[in-house]
């Protein structure tokens, strides 16, 4: 667990934190220098920000969605959002020395799952050992007085329009919790599988060195929203072109992504339909919280011989507990579509929740859980 960082005064104006005395960033594979440099920095900032944010404001602040995913906004982005209470803030980092305006890329703005309550901008000095927070904004205040740049797809507003002292964010939110936030936005429209495909083919190619401004927003924004196809982007921009494929991790080990997600690999007993033998086979699992209890999701075949058949189990982690009412659990196409029989429903408590479904080979699923678990993120599992 990180210490929070000792504030300390440059100028009295704004906070200055230390960041020399963390560890040194994990190493992540970006496909260019440039997001190579832009997840060095965030990290950079976060690892120095939210540390002291739950020391001094807000105790369960965390990561949003969850730091396995952070490589793959750093990716394509700048940014790093963190949830708090019921609101989020994104960090804007920037190394130039020479301006206190805060840019925000259109992502953080215009997509409605990505949108943030606050945008904090922060100034980096690594070789100095410090970094510091020169104002904060509001959704609502960047879309109405911020100036778009559609050159590089950014937010903009002037030192001036920003609040100089971090500490009127708290100080407003226990006095006026009235203060309009987030400005309204228009939704994206959704872009089918094909579509997606074809997207990814091309801006997953390594030599798109600014794949965000390299077709239409309305897509891009589209393609992003859908956390399954972002991390899609972000694998192929390593060259991992079939990382996520069950059938694969079975036989050869779960990939480092998949363990970075929370899957391992695990022997079930199916007891195939007639037969009085259990027979052992080979499924994935992951841990799940959900208004802090674990609960379990497991997939395997439904057989050793029918591995077309595939089964999704949810159960509870602790011994005899039991899936509450009003759980659910869902499958969805690659492209969020439903089909028949895709959605098992706890109506009383009851010892899991299961759904079995018959795929073709390549043929991708995601899945839902009702209520949403904590660090969820749509994901395709493909079979």
């Amino acid at each position: 667990m990180l210490n929070p960082p000792a504030p300390f005064t440059i100028d009295s104006q704004h906070l200055y934190l230390e960041i020399t005395q963390f560890p040194e960033v994990q190493e992540q594979p970006y496909s260019t220098v440039g997001a190579c440099q832009r997840g060095w920095i965030n990290q950079k900032c976060l690892q120095a920000f939210l540390p002291w944010f739950q020391e001094e404001m807000a105790p369960t602040a965390r990561v949003y969605p969850n730091s396995a995913a952070l490589p793959s906004f750093w990716e394509v982005v700048n940014g790093t959002a963190i949830t708090f209470d019921r609101d989020r803030l994104v960090l804007i980092p920037t190394l130039a020395m020479d301006g206190d305006e805060l840019r925000v890329p259109q992502e953080w703005v215009d997509i409605p799952e990505w949108v943030a309550d606050y945008y904090i901008a922060v100034q980096v000095n690594p070789d100095d050992g410090w970094m510091r927070i020169f104002g904060y904004t509001t959704h609502q205040i960047l879309k109405t007085k911020g100036v778009y740049d559609a050159g590089d797809r950014t937010y903009s507003l002037e030192k001036e329009d920003l609040i100089p002292d971090i500490n009127v964010l708290w100080v407003t939110r226990q006095l006026d919790r009235s203060e309009t936030l987030r400005a309204e936005i228009a939704p994206l429209d959704p872009i089918g599988k094909t579509q997606a495909e074809n997207l990814l083919e091309r801006l997953g190619d390594r030599d798109v060195k600014f794949p965000r401004l390299a077709v239409p927003f309305s897509l891009w924004g589209a393609l992003l929203a859908h956390s399954g196809w972002r991390k899609k982007l972000y694998e192929r921009r390593q060259g991992l072109l079939i990382q996520r494929s069950i059938p694969q991790w079975l036989q050869t080990g779960v990939a480092n992504l998949a363990q970075q997600w929370g899957w391992e690999k695990r022997e079930f007993v199916a007891v195939p339909v007639g037969m009085r033998s259990a027979e052992p086979v080979l499924g994935l699992s992951r841990q799940i919280i959900i208004a802090e209890q674990t609960y379990e999701l497991r997939i395997f075949p439904k057989s050793a011989s029918e591995n077309y058949v595939w089964r999704f189990e949810l159960r509870s982690t602790t011994l005899n507990g039991q899936i509450p009412a009003g759980f659910k659990l869902r499958l969805l196409t690659e492209d969020l579509q439903a089909f028949e029989n895709n959605q098992d429903t706890a109506t009383t408590a009851v010892d899991m929740l299961y759904l079995e479904v018959i795929l073709e080979l390549g043929e991708g699923l995601v899945w839902e859980i009702e209520p949403t678990p904590e660090d969820y993120e749509r994901e395709i599992l493909r079979f």
